[in-house]
Parts: C-alpha cells; structure tokens; sequence
C-alpha cells in the first residue's frame, strides 16, 4: 500500500520525504491557503520536492475552465495529478483531461456509486473521504470495501485512495481491505511512528549501555 502525504507544508513534505515513507502527495485550496507564499510558488516547489505523484486541485467548477486550469497546473511537472471534483461537469472533465493524457483524481467521494462513474469516466485515482462519513455515523471503510470488490470484479483500473484519515487505525483497516493508497495529514504520520514501548525499550537500552561504558570505561 502506497502512503501520500496530505499537506503543503513545504516542512512537512521535506521531513518525511526524507525518511523514504512518503510515495506522494495530495493537497486542496484549503491545505494552500494555510501557507505563506503565493499558492503557484507553493504548488511549483511541492513538484520539485517529490519524485512521486503531487495532486493539485482545480477550483473551477464548470468542465472548460477545469480543462483550462487542469492543463495549467499539468505545466508545473510531469508528476502532477489533476484533483477533480464529484461532479457532472467534473467527469466531463475527467474525460476531456485523459484525452489528452492527463491523470486525474476524482475527489468529495462519499459513495461507491459515485467511485464506480469516476473509474468509468476515467480517473487515475478515486478519493473516497472515509473520515467524514464516519463523522456522519455512517462507516467509511464500508465503501472500501465495496470498491475493492467492485474494482476487482470488473477491472477497472482506478487507484483507491483513502482520504480524510483521522488516525492510524484507519490506515491498517485500509491496508487490510487492499486499498491501493492511504494519504494522511503529517500529526497521523507522526503518530504511525511511535510507540510508548518502543520509547522505554529504547531509554532501557541507553541505561544499560551506560552501565556498560563506566564499567569497561568505554568511550564509543
């Protein structure tokens, strides 16, 4: 299972980029208006950061001017991966994108039905937002579920991937269901790498290896 970052924290993305773990990233309007600079200065060194796929979101809402801008934000890399919306005049544009080669990423998915018409319009990559439905009382790794299922029975090509995260444990039941790729928010990576065992396994370890250096009057 892939891990994408979701984030423009210039900071962020570096740290953990990094470390080897991070195999993209997504952002949105939102995550850019956090940061200071201009949004085009911001997306332009995301790109040259990372190797992987970086999606950039449209703020268009009509098919042409997604087109338009979808083209725009193509021209900052090679590995830019155009973010759409769920929409009728989105996957219009999801499919006059792929014409012309342009991998997409349909996003505000919170149901099957509405993933399935994504992968059928064309979509590289569909983002169901499994923590909001669960805010809603419903179970977001249900639609997991079904789209794993859905996506294996017929072909499709569309990569799963799992938004709106809200802690590590949805990670693992994501991996568990075959989820192509989970992208999570920086505090969720983080709280992936620790453990309070590992913590005093690790201060027990030093403790002893001190012992051992007074002792023997070892220096290394």
């Amino acid at each position: 299972m892939k891990i994408f970052l979701d984030t423009a924290s210039i900071e962020s993305i570096k740290k953990f980029v990094d470390m080897g773990v991070v195999d993209g990233i997504t952002t949105n309007p939102t995550l850019i208006s956090r940061e200071k600079g201009h949004p085009e200065d911001i997306m332009r060194e995301i790109v040259k950061i990372v190797k992987g796929p970086v999606n950039l979101e449209v703020v268009a809402t009509n098919t042409n001017d997604m087109v338009e801008e979808g083209l725009r934000l193509k021209k900052f890399g090679e590995n830019v991966i155009v973010k759409i919306p769920m929409t009728m005049d989105g996957l219009m544009a999801v499919r006059k994108l792929k014409e012309k080669g342009i991998k997409t990423n349909v996003t505000l998915i919170f149901s099957s039905n509405q993933a399935l018409l994504a992968a059928k319009a064309g979509a590289s990559y569909v983002s169901p937002f499994i923590g909001r439905l669960d805010d809603v009382g419903q179970d977001g790794m249900t639609i997991i579920r079904e789209l794993v299922q859905i996506f294996k029975n017929y072909g499709y090509q569309s990569e799963i991937l799992v938004a709106s995260v809200r802690h590590p444990i949805h990670v693992i039941e994501a991996g568990k269901l075959g989820a192509h790729i989970v992208t999570l928010p920086p505090e969720i990576l983080g709280k992936m790498l620790t453990h309070p065992l590992t913590d005093k396994g690790l201060s027990l370890f030093l403790s002893d290896w001190e012992k051992v250096k007074k002792e023997h009057k070892y220096n290394i």
